[in-house]
Order: C-alpha cells, then sequence, then structure tokens
C-alpha cells in the first residue's frame, strides 16, 4: 500500500539544515504517525511522501515557502521587561507564547538589553531549507475516526 490522502503513514526521519546541523531524529524515539493529506505537515515533506510505499527511502530537499516558511522581520521586536509579568524567566532563548491578530505565536526572546527585550515570532527554522533522510515503516487505511478528526489514534 502507498502513502495517499486518507492514509496513515508510519516514517523515521533525520532532519538537517543546509550547514548539516542535525535539528531532528526520529530514530532514537518514536517515528512520526501521521494522516496524510490532512494538512499537518509541511506541504513540501508529504509531496515528497507521497506515492512512498512501506520500505522506501528518500531524500527530501524542502525549501522555505513549502516548510516553515520565510522569515518575516517584522515579527521581530522590541518590547519593554514591563510586558512579562514573571521577569525571572526572561533571558535570551526563553520561548513564550504571544497573542497576536492572526493568532497566538510561539516567540523567542533574542536578547535582553536593561529593560528592552528583543523578541522574535518567527519558528526557528523559517527561512532554511530542510533536509529529511526518510523511511516509510508503514502505510494503512484511515479509520472512520481518524478521517473525521483529522487525528490519528493511538490504539
Amino acid at each position: 500500500m502507498e502513502i495517499a490522502d486518507r492514509r496513515v503513514a508510519t516514517v523515521h526521519y533525520t532532519l538537517t539544515v543546509d550547514d548539516g546541523t542535525l535539528v531532528h531524529s526520529s530514530y532514537a524515539a518514536e517515528p512520526l504517525v501521521y494522516l496524510h493529506g490532512a494538512g499537518k505537515l509541511m506541504p513540501g515533506l508529504e509531496k515528497a511522501l507521497a506515492g512512498k510505499k512501506p520500505g522506501d527511502r528518500l531524500k527530501a530537499v524542502v525549501p522555505p515557502e513549502e516548510g516553515y516558511g520565510r522569515r518575516h522581520e517584522q515579527l521581530v521586536q522590541a518590547v519593554p521587561l514591563s510586558a512579562f509579568e514573571d521577569v525571572s524567566m526572561v533571558k535570551p532563548g526563553a520561548k513564550f507564547l504571544t497573542e497576536t491578530a492572526q493568532g497566538p505565536v510561539l516567540a523567542t526572546m533574542m536578547r535582553v538589553e536593561g529593560d528592552r527585550i528583543t523578541v522574535d515570532g518567527n519558528h526557528e527554522l523559517s527561512g532554511k531549507t530542510l533536509h529529511f533522510d526518510l523511511r516509510v515503516v508503514s502505510v494503512r487505511e484511515a479509520t472512520l475516526g481518524e478521517l473525521t478528526t483529522g487525528e490519528v489514534s493511538n490504539d
């Protein structure tokens, strides 16, 4: 059976960026299990996996437009320290959820300079070309419940 819409695929992967930096590997943990065609994967990765079968190995290069998107410099802003209720969590690298006009965004504190904090609302992989090394483990038909919710059941 091949990966197609309305099917549940299980894949192992290693993700790196252009300079070879390892971002994540599922091999040390659990494989990725997803409902193909439900919009749960980035478009470039879903396209690369379409039509693949258990046992297939492939490499996929996903450009920013089909991954986490391009960086948007307007999402990098300086905010006052007073915007944070818990100042003990204010440090470079700290992540926090903030509300925007477009909905919630996970932002990262980049710099702390006195009472000004530079925050970045871009995803940490935005603007980067992603390199996947993939192995298809299994493919099965989705259940009615999975098709209804768009979520894979753990049963």
